[in-house]
């Protein structure tokens, strides 16, 4: 396992959607806030995203941005004043107007549109140093995975196609990592491109993500990264924010938590498989981190996994 997928598949619930909209003229709509990540990929044309409290941001043709805490935000063929941008239509009202097969007139802008449903309480802090708005444009050579899993999904979108119910949600999930891959590559200086860039920090990290049941010690994991134990304690606490094994218990609980969301095992078995010696154990590590039990949050994630799992792609 690698910290990156670990993130992501500790937060994601259900399937994402997406739609493809083509419109003309002048358009105003409006994304509220909501528990996920959102996107927006400009297919032809240009348009603006204003997100709350954010200055605007300009997309052209080939740019993608992701919209990582699901900050409310408007799109629009201009940059439109604060009385505009209240008097924006919501989004699944300008879709209605302006999806696909709403207006057969002339196109002046293409965008795909899209949102990831999120468990935010389980946020990894590589996806919480994600700024409120990611801004990817299209750079001749730049980005060359992003844009091919952009023409894929736009191509997916065009029309029903066979296995399309597979190949959709998958190709949506690809470019939510491409997205996160390409912000980690132009900002290396952020802490977790950092801390994935040192290759000591990488390889504890690495191991504790492949096997966090495994009895870790801070010397057997410096041996496991090849390193004094001073050594490890000071470059993996000053990258990631927090010493070795603060971080393994931290995450043994989200695992649990994921675990609790995905799977019927019962508490001892999934204790085990997180590296407590007992449910008693993992229940009190758990409530102290969530602030509830086990066996609550497990209801509670299963109703919210049900719902999110009920909403179908569109296109």
């Amino acid at each position: 396992m690698d910290v990156v997928s670990d993130a992501i598949s500790a937060v994601r619930l259900g399937h994402p959607s997406s739609n493809r909209v083509r419109t003309s003229g002048s358009w105003c709509a409006r994304l509220d806030p909501y528990d996920g990540a959102g996107f927006h990929v400009v297919l032809k044309g240009s348009c603006w995203l204003l997100p709350d409290g954010g200055a605007p941001v300009s997309l052209g043709v080939g740019d993608a941005v992701l919209l990582p805490h699901g900050a409310g935000h408007v799109i629009a063929d201009s940059p439109v004043d604060a009385a505009a941008t209240a008097k924006a239509v919501s989004f699944e009202q300008w879709f209605a107007q302006a999806g696909p097969r709403a207006r057969p007139g002339p196109c002046e802008a293409e965008m795909l549109c899209g949102k990831y449903r999120l468990d935010c309480s389980r946020l990894h802090p590589l996806l919480a140093e994600l700024p409120e708005v990611v801004h990817l444009p299209s750079r001749v050579g730049s980005h060359l995975e992003l844009r091919a899993a952009i023409d894929l999904l736009a191509g997916e979108l065009d029309e029903t196609r066979p296995g399309s119910g597979v190949a959709l949600p998958n190709l949506l999930d690809l470019l939510l990592v491409y997205m996160i891959r390409s912000w980690m590559s132009d900002n290396t200086g952020g802490a977790w491109p950092s801390a994935l860039g040192d290759p000591v920090t990488a390889a504890a990290l690495r191991a504790l993500h492949a096997d966090p049941a495994a009895p870790w010690t801070n010397d057997r994991l410096a041996a496991e990264a090849g390193v004094s134990r001073p050594t490890l304690a000071r470059r993996f606490t000053t990258l990631v924010g927090r010493p070795p094994m603060a971080y393994l218990t931290w995450w043994r609980v989200i695992r649990a938590a994921t675990l609790l969301r995905d799977t019927p095992d019962t508490l001892a078995a999934i204790a085990g498989r997180v590296g407590y010696g007992s449910p008693y154990a993992l229940s009190h590590a758990f409530e102290r981190e969530f602030g509830t039990t086990p066996g609550r949050y497990r209801a509670k994630a299963a109703a919210r996994s049900s719902a999110a799992c009920a909403a179908k792609p569109s296109r």
